[in-house]
């Protein structure tokens, strides 16, 4: 089990960031949230959970423990593999999914890509024992207020866009975010950035 890598990111995609780890790139999966925070070349620490597959092996990685232990918890719920446990905390912090599933809130789950009426109702009947309560104050979930212009940005030039491919990515988004209640995520707006950028190209 590779509880963490540390080191320098020495690459970053726009699913995926390469850390090196003595000397060998460790490839690693994460979610638009998490890439948001590296930047190339700067030292990071994530914590990992190791997918073995007959046919693979794939580290999946997070900004800390907790959100490692909620990406395994919902593994554990029928019909939910890696894959679909990323795009659940791609769209919702762990606390949030926690909140989602102690008040049963269907419309949450359902936002997830992959997740339908039906599957939400089950996964909400499943989880419910295993995720617990919210942890933090009501207001988390990975917001941003004021700085998510700069934060978007900032990752779509650490994934190596140019300034003006990232200025016009995050013009295009603006509206997304303005219109979100509450605050925007910048996990979610940076998928929605590079969805521009990849139409664009």
């Amino acid at each position: 089990m590779i509880a963490f890598v540390s080191g320098p990111v020495a690459a970053l995609a726009p699913d995926s960031a390469v850390v090196e780890v003595g000397g060998i790139g460790i490839a690693v999966q994460c979610t638009p949230n998490t890439l948001s925070g590296l930047r190339m070349g700067q030292q990071t620490k994530l914590a990992t959970s190791l997918v073995v597959r007959e046919d693979s092996l794939t580290l999946y990685g997070f900004v800390d423990d907790d959100e490692r232990q909620v990406f395994e918890l919902l593994q554990t719920a029928s019909g939910v593999g890696p894959r679909l446990a990323q795009a659940m905390l791609a769209v919702h912090a762990p606390d949030a999914l926690r909140r989602a599933v102690s008040t049963g809130d269907e419309k949450a789950l359902i936002a997830v890509p992959g997740i339908g009426r039906k599957g939400a109702q089950k996964l909400l009947l499943e989880l419910k024992d295993r995720l617990g309560e919210p942890i933090g104050a009501p207001a988390i979930g990975a917001p941003v207020t004021q700085g998510w212009r700069d934060q978007l940005h900032g990752a779509l030039i650490g994934l190596g866009y140019a300034t003006r491919e990232a200025d016009e990515a995050v013009a295009a988004v603006t509206p997304q975010a303005e219109a979100a209640e509450g605050t925007p995520q910048v996990g979610q707006l940076l998928k929605a950035a590079l969805q521009t950028l990849n139409r664009a190209r």
